[in-house]
């Protein structure tokens, strides 16, 4: 007899959420191979899938109705339950999760008002219309700083399509905009929090990349690190994440060997970066402005966090 080599089985207990995503993607390999077998092959393949995936949704919203009749279902439960990357990617798709599309997209807004705060912005939800639109407004401005506008909404684009996959378009005006804003990218999404490994690409000129060594960064630390071809300094303060391109604003050298500080007198959130080789000191929360030279300051790169998953847009390769 000869053995089969094609099987994939699901993913042991404790493995990472990109093996579930492997698994999906696996799924639609197979109802594609179906399709070598005629229509009719094809049509009891996605049958199957969609038999069970109905007897699954059936399963998990009976278990929430036992856990709410037996008044566990508080809210601690529910915000665990939505926190758990694989636990809410398949509460989406039976359409079971218990947050709104509003309530995630606000959540997800404000896990970056850290980052649109350093650069002088801020972002505001208008609406999430039936069509499943949804409609938002860039705050503020960049002056001083190097992140375009264009930067900013990939930052929250990627935010948004993480939280909300169900969602059909993103749009996004800015402060000083007199028309209606244009949709800025399109969403065809209902399994993409399954499959994807990263946000969606952004405009272009960068991409997003799964940088997983960020989950164990701890507050006051400091992590050099390649994404994408891209050396990346990170750092941490409390609970909240920065991205800078590894890179001196001053004397243009690698920061090796660079520390997180706060400033003399300064509040306890701050945070200060400094240059071992010629000893420039940078603004962590304010884009990595110089504190000894005005003018000069670190390149700060869009960062994500979704769930346990962290993603930082870099430049892409010119073409050559």
């Amino acid at each position: 007899m000869t053995e089969r080599t094609d099987h994939a089985g699901p993913p042991a207990p404790g493995d990472s959420s990109s093996a579930w995503r492997a698994t999906g993607d696996r799924i639609d390999t197979l109802i594609a191979a179906g399709a070598a077998g005629g229509a009719v092959a094809r049509e009891r393949s996605e049958e199957l899938v969609r038999l069970v995936t109905d007897f699954y949704g059936a399963g998990l919203e009976r278990l929430l109705d036992v856990l709410y009749e037996q008044d566990r279902l508080d809210d601690d439960v529910l915000a665990a339950l939505a926190a758990d990357d694989l636990v809410a990617s398949l509460l989406l798709v039976h359409g079971l999760h218990p947050y709104s599309v509003e309530t995630r997209v606000e959540k997800a807004l404000e896990s970056l008002r850290p980052y649109l705060g350093s650069h002088g912005g801020d972002v505001e939800l208008l609406a999430v219309t039936d069509e499943g639109a949804v409609r938002l407004r860039l705050l503020g401005s960049c002056d001083g700083c190097p992140s375009s506008s264009a930067t900013l909404e990939l930052a929250v684009q990627g935010a948004v399509e993480a939280a909300a996959p169900e969602i059909t378009t993103i749009e996004v005006e800015t402060a000083g905009d007199t028309g209606d804003a244009g949709p800025v990218v399109p969403v065809d999404a209902l399994f993409s929090r399954l499959h994807d490994t990263a946000p969606a690409p952004g405009p272009a000129g960068a991409s997003w990349s799964s940088v997983p060594e960020l989950a164990g960064l701890e507050s006051g630390g400091v992590l050099r690190l390649d994404v994408g071809g891209v050396p990346v300094l990170a750092c941490r303060i409390g609970a909240d994440l920065f991205a800078f391109r590894d890179r001196c604003g001053r004397c243009d050298r690698p920061m090796e060997g660079a520390v997180l500080a706060r400033r003399l007198g300064g509040a306890s959130g701050d945070g200060l970066l400094n240059c071992p080789a010629c000893q420039a000191h940078y603004d962590v929360r304010r884009a990595g402005a110089c504190v000894e030279a005005d003018g000069l300051h670190l390149d700060p790169l869009p960062l994500l966090a979704t769930g346990a998953t962290f993603s930082v847009a870099v430049p892409t390769p010119a073409a050559t």
